[in-house]
């Protein structure tokens, strides 16, 4: 995340305004509401645009979380009679997981209605933020750590005697009290419903078409319910991925409204089990129950924040990451390679979505796919692609030499770089440059260790490569692209 942003996030509401909180009195209040106060160097748009991109890199940075934690569970030290419990709360959190990608795309279509960039940048460090809900971490499931994602996700309302004992186990596992996710949907709620600080007209409609749509993005889904078993653990519903274009006012407080309610469900029974929170709950209270004993044998033995060596000048010693995060270098050559390769599709999955925003509707052109069609298809690949590399990479060692020690699990780094080229046609030459890097990666592997000479998904994943290469050539030498 950006780190200037600090300096104005923390207090946006004030019981008692300054001075300057004249500035963002305007238009009738409802009884005992707080007042939003405009930060210097802001006007309103540019202030909410500003908390918009907070938003999406929280948004990224649970989804990330909360995969790597789904990935990480599981494994032959589960006991025999407590799997099918641990399987049924994977495929919850993952999930979730899939819900949280929902939002953050949704968060992409407000900025897009309101004409300023996306966002689909993640700090990997995050700087200090009343509104992020604890340190971005890639940690193994445990009770722990699902503390912290009970309170990020709990409404306003949340408290009693299991509040306070969760949310103290919380404090304890992330090293500060835990900030709610939907506190930060509340208040930029607080200036979208004010038509003096964001006039209508700041709503461009015209930009649907750019606009991730439900029918691109919920493949595989049925529209509003949860109904239907999620395919792989009958026993859990499947994920309710919202996505909801923007075109006023009205549509982008509904954006917020029910990504606020699908994850801390502020009105809802606190048996209703839709809600992110509802869900997380749910596990940790069976959880607990368990022996301790049975409880540190739900995850495999994975590192915490898991870090390739990236060594673009071998003369010198990559740094890994600030003094005071802890990181676990990947040492073993091979895991390192499938480290690498996942660090990649990564960045392929985000450009997808970024590249697909760039291109206006439809996905397909009589039954054809068109260039955004393909970037969507792909995007969902991706997908696909990252839990199978995590499912390698969970099971790999992070040093060589060391069978027993700890696992690698999926880094999840972020690339040097989030932004494309401004004219298309380089779009698809950056694209044309990822699927080349992951074939040298994939070769890499093929060559290099025996067990993968013949490993199906790398002989898999080639092929498919080959294919969006072509893909990519033939656009690029249709519109006269090539060099």
């Amino acid at each position: 995340m950006h780190r200037h942003l600090a300096s104005v996030v923390p207090e946006l509401f004030t019981d008692q305004p300054p001075a300057m909180a004249a500035l963002a009195v305007a238009g009738p209040l409802d009884a005992g509401e707080e007042i939003p106060v405009l930060p210097p160097e802001f006007n309103w748009r540019d202030y909410t645009v500003m908390l918009l991109h907070v938003a999406a890199e929280i948004e990224h940075s649970l989804m990330v979380q909360y995969l790597f934690a789904a990935y990480s569970m599981g494994g032959p030290q589960v006991p025999e009679a407590r799997r099918d419990d641990v399987r049924r709360w994977q495929e919850i959190i993952l999930g979730i997981a899939k819900e949280e990608m929902g939002h953050l795309v949704t968060v992409q279509n407000l900025l897009t209605a309101l004409g300023a960039p996306i966002n689909l940048d993640r700090e990997d460090y995050p700087w200090g933020s009343d509104f992020y809900p604890f340190p971005f971490t890639l940690r193994p499931f445990s009770a722990k750590s699902l503390a912290a994602y009970v309170v990020a996700e709990s409404p306003e309302t949340w408290s009693g005697p299991q509040a306070d004992e969760i949310k103290q186990v919380a404090f304890e596992s992330t090293g500060q009290y835990v900030n709610r996710v939907g506190a930060l949907y509340s208040r930029i709620d607080a200036i979208l419903k004010n038509k003096d600080f964001l006039p209508d007209e700041l709503f461009h409609a015209d930009t649907l078409p750019y606009q991730a749509s439900w029918d691109e993005w919920g493949r595989g889904y049925a529209r509003g319910q949860r109904g239907q078993d999620s395919g792989n653990v009958p026993t859990v519903k499947s994920p309710e991925l919202l996505v909801f274009g923007v075109f006023s006012r009205d549509s982008a407080r509904k954006a917020l409204h029910e990504i606020g309610e699908q994850g801390e469900a502020p009105d809802a029974d606190l048996e209703d089990e839709t809600s992110h929170f509802n869900r997380f709950l749910g596990i940790y209270n069976e959880l607990t129950k368990w022996p301790e004993a049975d409880r540190e044998l739900v995850s495999r033995n994975v590192a915490e924040n898991p870090v390739t060596e990236h060594r673009l000048n071998e003369s010198e010693v990559a740094v890994l990451g600030a003094a005071e995060v802890t990181t676990s270098p990947i040492t073993d050559p091979v895991t390192a390679l499938w480290g690498h390769l996942f660090n990649l599709r990564y960045r392929m999955l985000l450009t997808d979505v970024s590249h697909a925003f760039r291109l206006a509707s439809p996905v397909d052109n009589g039954g054809v796919l068109t260039g955004r069609g393909a970037l969507v298809h792909r995007a969902f690949a991706e997908m696909y692609n990252l839990r199978a590399l995590a499912g390698r990479l969970v099971d790999l060692p992070l040093q060589q030499d060391v069978p027993d020690g700890l696992r690698a699990g999926p880094p999840f780094e972020m690339p040097y770089s989030l932004e494309l080229p401004h004219r298309d046609h380089d779009r698809w030459l950056l694209q044309r440059d990822l699927v080349q890097a992951s074939r040298l990666l994939t070769g890499q592997l093929l060559s290099t260790d025996p067990s993968c000479a013949r490993d199906p998904y790398l002989i898999a994943l080639r092929e498919s490569d080959q294919r969006a290469l072509e893909q990519i050539e033939h656009v690029l030498s249709r519109e006269g692209c090539t060099r």
